[in-house]
């Protein structure tokens, strides 16, 4: 599982550089979680320990959120650009056009929410957050 989050995470990352997902400020966040979360990965590939198993659970509650606040982003710039086109609208019509929009493609960010789920499922009991001493090594 661990390996398909990489892989996952390899592909997302390639895929917005190459489309540009970098003009905006808040274009970087999935930049920025999924680099963050590949630092983790690599930690805790070298030295899994109850620490960089918790960062990557925190980490992963940060994919979902990001991926529902960039479900909304882009369904609020799809709707500006119909408005744009054609202010007569009703909003129902122009809901309906937003989702079939190609750009920005409104169920994209969703994609960091599915990394997100497999991250928690990969660190759901893991064994290194059961492993005795853990707790007395993370109030340390």
């Amino acid at each position: 599982m661990l390996a398909l989050l990489v892989f996952g995470s390899i592909g997302t990352i390639v895929e917005l550089l190459l489309l540009g997902h970098y003009e905006e400020g808040w274009q970087l966040v999935p930049l920025f979680l999924i680099g963050l979360a590949l630092g983790v990965v690599l930690w805790h590939f070298v030295r899994p320990h109850a620490g960089n198993v918790r960062a990557l659970q925190v980490l992963m509650l940060l994919f979902l959120f990001a991926g529902a606040v960039g479900v909304g982003l882009h369904l609020d710039g799809a709707a500006e650009f119909q408005v744009e086109i054609d202010p007569s609208q009703s909003r129902w019509e122009i809901l309906k056009k937003a989702m079939h929009a190609k750009a920005p493609p409104v169920l994209a960010p969703g994609l960091m929410m599915q990394l997100g789920l497999l991250g928690l499922i990969y660190t759901y009991k893991h064994p290194a957050l059961s492993a005795p001493g853990t707790a007395s090594r993370e109030r340390e």
